[in-house]
């Protein structure tokens, strides 16, 4: 069953009628198909599509994000990787189905995937709590990146949910803190992590995953410290008003990407990414490809690096200074003492002599 938003009313009655016409057994009884006015239809479905979705406000955009027909993480997990093994649990106190997350490949190279999954129907979506993730959900992916760490296996996330679950429950098993020590993890891995945005991007429900080296977007999806509701309710206390608290809230891609927040838009089809399931995944599978050689000669520290230097730079080419680029007071710098510890875990196999040449100075120095 096809789903249409309320600035789509035009596209939904060309298509019904274009339904009618394909169907022989109209009303009227059996009649000839004319495939001229089916053309005709076609030509105009396309041409309505293309005026209306290149000049989608930022509300309109909200709502194509949310549409109910749009692919899932679960979707690209199924279609894009090979040998996928789900792993479940956070070994403390549950099991989070909002996220799906396990081990699998991508073009033959073991990767780890996470999933913020919304479900498909309302059954699917009572289960999966509509996205939005528990405190167990990120300890999970705590726990498998940590593992992924371990082996050398990139990192890739789906991110798609309206933000964290804000229950009562949640917030009395540490809501808070499991997200922040989900962006402490992200941020501390040596590995290369990709993050895709194809929904909605709410607050720090999606930046707990979405700390990472590149940060990708579909064309249609959002990404925000608030809902637009939230953000009016807060505002101008009026929850109506969420056109002009979605233009302040600067969420589409087209805006990220200007503010050097994201890294690379992927281009959806016509009409949205629910359109053609097949033409979105193919553009999603190539920025992948694309985005995980970029790493292939990096060091660990390489990419650790970068990782960090690209979310101290965000805000100040057009965000809040006047100049871009890193300076010395954005570095990462360490103490003498933490120096002098890596370079004794660098050079830990020449400890044993080091140790000898102390002995017999200090054995020498009291004769």
């Amino acid at each position: 069953m096809k789903n249409y938003l309320d600035f789509e009313t035009d596209i939904k009655n060309l298509e019904t009628e274009l339904d009618q016409l394909k169907d022989p057994y109209n009303q009227e009884g059996l009649s000839e198909v004319d495939t001229n006015k089916i053309l005709e239809l076609q030509s105009e479905i396309e041409n309505r599509l293309k005026d209306i979705y290149s000049n989608l406000d930022p509300w309109q955009t909200v709502q194509v994000a949310r549409h109910k027909n749009r692919a899932k993480s679960k979707f690209y997990i199924d279609n894009l990787f090979e040998n996928f093994t789900l792993l479940s649990g956070d070994r403390y106190y549950a099991e989070d189905k909002s996220v799906v997350a396990g081990f699998g490949e991508f073009e033959n190279k073991s990767v780890l995937i996470i999933g913020q999954e919304k479900g498909e129907d309302l059954d699917s979506r009572i289960e999966r709590n509509f996205g939005m993730m528990r405190p167990e959900g990120y300890r999970k992916t705590i726990r498998l990146m940590k593992l992924a760490n371990k082996f050398n296996i990139p990192v890739i996330s789906f991110i798609d949910t309206p933000g964290a679950y804000p229950g009562v429950g949640a917030e009395e098993r540490g809501q808070a803190e499991a997200i922040a020590k989900s962006i402490q993890c992200c941020m501390e891995l040596t590995v290369p992590t990709i993050s895709i945005i194809i929904g909605e991007g709410g607050s720090g429900g999606a930046i707990a995953l979405a700390s990472s080296n590149k940060v990708l977007m579909l064309q249609n999806a959002i990404y925000s410290v608030i809902s637009p509701e939230g953000c009016a309710t807060i505002l101008w206390r009026d929850p109506k008003k969420t056109l002009e608290a979605s233009k302040a809230m600067k969420l589409s891609s087209k805006d990220l990407l200007d503010l050097e927040i994201i890294d690379e838009v992927i281009m959806e089809p016509i009409g949205g990414a629910h359109r053609d399931r097949d033409l979105i995944l193919d553009n999603v599978r190539r920025s992948l490809r694309k985005n995980l050689e970029i790493f292939t000669n990096m060091s660990k520290d390489e990419i650790l690096m970068q990782r960090k230097n690209k979310f101290l730079s965000i805000g100040r080419g057009k965000g809040f200074a006047s100049y871009s680029g890193i300076s010395e007071n954005l570095s990462m710098k360490t103490s003498i003492s933490d120096n002098i510890k890596s370079r004794i875990l660098k050079n830990r196999k020449y400890l044993p002599v080091l140790l000898v040449i102390i002995i017999l100075f200090i054995f020498i120095s009291q004769l």
